[in-house]
């Protein structure tokens, strides 16, 4: 498995070397990312002959007198998260071709570094080799925010950075005390191990795992981004090259739901049991504010930032119902939405890249000279707001399932935010592609290219086939998602 790694290194590597142009560096990057796509999906058709279950943990020492080690195991959550982030990295390097202009060697070597940390994450079992992994991912992005964002992009790469990164302090903390905690095992001879397994057998008191629960759980809410702690969420999307808005949508918000389903409430059930109503009626007021805020943006990349925050408060929400319906779901958005709303940055940059411009008022009637890209838009607007057959509906379905049987009132609130998500992503339909074309500017607007239908037609089929086949998708981590929140889900029964 850590061969897999190795392919955006070895991209990395090449990028150096040999990839300082602009044509070289983006063949590089393609190739490494078809090689990605390529072992991701020989890992996908092996698990679907396979199901005895995952294969063995996979370790290698590292730091032996800290007890760290780089070890890696995968499962069903891990295999539909890398399948997304490996689908998404050509894609994402299509993209990349016309929306980055300058050093572009640099750029494609932090797109490597910045694929081989999430995909470290995703395998790693060892909590430390984790933690160097979370934090390395955010190096990469904190350039490609502050280097080739927008005029602001020093303000928001400095914004999110600091967020991101003072949280995980609390976690790095946690992550230490409960590897020395582990040298009192039995059998351990008195050795640190921060093998997730190791520390489940720890014995943690009801206090104790409140307080690792909370320094863990910061650092993943904030990832998502949860309310309130989300303000970084939409400065950096606004700012962000469009390669770099497709990565943070489709990949890195990804990583704070994994880790609360991975690491949060798993390792300290009893905590994420007393802390679920919180946690629930957080990613409600999210599912709420993120949708109102999104009603009254100018900007439709903002909008689109807005509508992240929204959908990933009602990742949280399902997670935190701690039941099957809630947490499957929960995942299942997380990969629909990574889809959904990397697409629809990808056609925002598209826009930007012809007019020079995000604001509505900018457009209007634009269906007439574009009609294949209204109609690639209208697509992806409409799996967004989770209409029946595409991606978003089961996802949603099940998060609003598992709310109901957890706090009905809560998902009633929830419902509430996804009819306002059907009126803003509508009313931005309207706004862009329908009524008089006034402007002398839109009237001359070139459609999408080749490239550009290259880029959107494989994100569509995806819409389609995973709103047809959520069950077979489901079956891939409904396991791991049962044993990660059974301990949480059974407290007081």
């Amino acid at each position: 498995m850590h061969q897999f790694m190795l392919i955006p290194l070895a991209g990395a590597l090449a990028t150096v070397l040999f990839g300082r142009s602009a044509r070289a560096g983006f063949w590089i990057a393609l190739a490494t990312s078809l090689g990605l796509l390529y072992g991701a999906g020989m890992w996908a058709l092996m698990w679907g002959f396979n199901t005895s279950g995952a294969p063995q943990l996979e370790t290698h020492a590292w730091l032996p007198v800290l007890g760290a080690r780089f070890a890696y195991q995968l499962d069903g959550i891990s295999l539909v998260l890398i399948t997304l982030t490996a689908f998404l990295a050509p894609l994402t390097a299509l993209g990349a071709k016309s929306a980055i202009t300058e050093r572009h060697g640099q750029f494609w070597f932090w797109f490597h570094i910045l694929h081989a940390a999430m995909l470290g994450a995703l395998l790693a079992r060892d909590l430390f080799f984790f933690f160097v992994c979370w934090e390395l991912m955010l190096i990469p992005m904190y350039l490609m925010i502050g280097v080739w964002g927008g005029k602001n992009r020093r303000y928001a790469a400095t914004k999110f950075f600091l967020y991101t990164a003072l949280a995980s302090l609390p976690m790095l903390a946690a992550i230490i005390w409960l590897g020395l905690k582990t040298r009192d095992l039995a059998g351990s001879g008195g050795a640190i191990s921060f093998l997730l397994e190791d520390v489940a057998r720890l014995a943690l008191s009801p206090t104790e795992q409140a307080w690792c629960f909370a320094a863990f759980a910061l650092a993943f809410v904030v990832k998502v981004p949860l309310w309130p702690l989300h303000t970084w969420l939409p400065d950096a999307h606004t700012e962000a090259p469009t390669p770099g808005s497709v990565i943070l949508a489709g990949v890195l918000l990804k990583m704070g739901g994994y880790g609360l389903i991975r690491y949060a409430i798993p390792l300290f059930p009893l905590a994420a049991h007393d802390a679920a109503p919180l946690m629930m009626t957080l990613g409600t007021i999210a599912i709420i504010a993120g949708s109102l805020c999104a009603m009254v943006q100018t900007d439709i990349k903002r909008l689109v930032a807005y509508s992240s925050v929204a959908h990933m408060g009602a990742v949280v929400l399902g997670l935190f119902s701690l039941n099957i319906e809630g947490a499957s779901g929960a995942v299942f958005q997380m990969l629909a939405h990574g889809i959904s709303t990397g697409a629809l940055f990808l056609l925002v940059g598209f826009l930007y890249e012809r007019r020079h411009t995000r604001e509505f008022a900018a457009f209007g009637g634009i269906a007439k000279p574009m009609p294949l890209f209204a109609i690639f838009f209208v697509i992806t607007a409409m799996s967004s707001i989770a209409l029946p057959g595409t991606n978003g509906f089961a996802g949603e379905l099940l998060i609003l399932a598992g709310a109901f049987k957890a706090s009905p009132v809560l998902a009633s609130f929830a419902v509430l935010g996804a009819i306002l998500g059907a009126w803003y992503m509508l009313g931005a339909v309207k706004k862009t592609f329908f009524g008089p074309l006034t402007l002398a500017e839109n009237k001359t607007l070139v459609d999408l290219g080749a490239r550009e239908v290259l880029i959107m037609v494989p994100l569509v089929i995806a819409i389609f086939w995973m709103g047809l086949s959520a069950d077979g998708i489901i079956d891939l981590f409904e396991k791991p998602i049962t044993t990660a929140i059974a301990a949480a889900s059974g407290v007081g029964k």
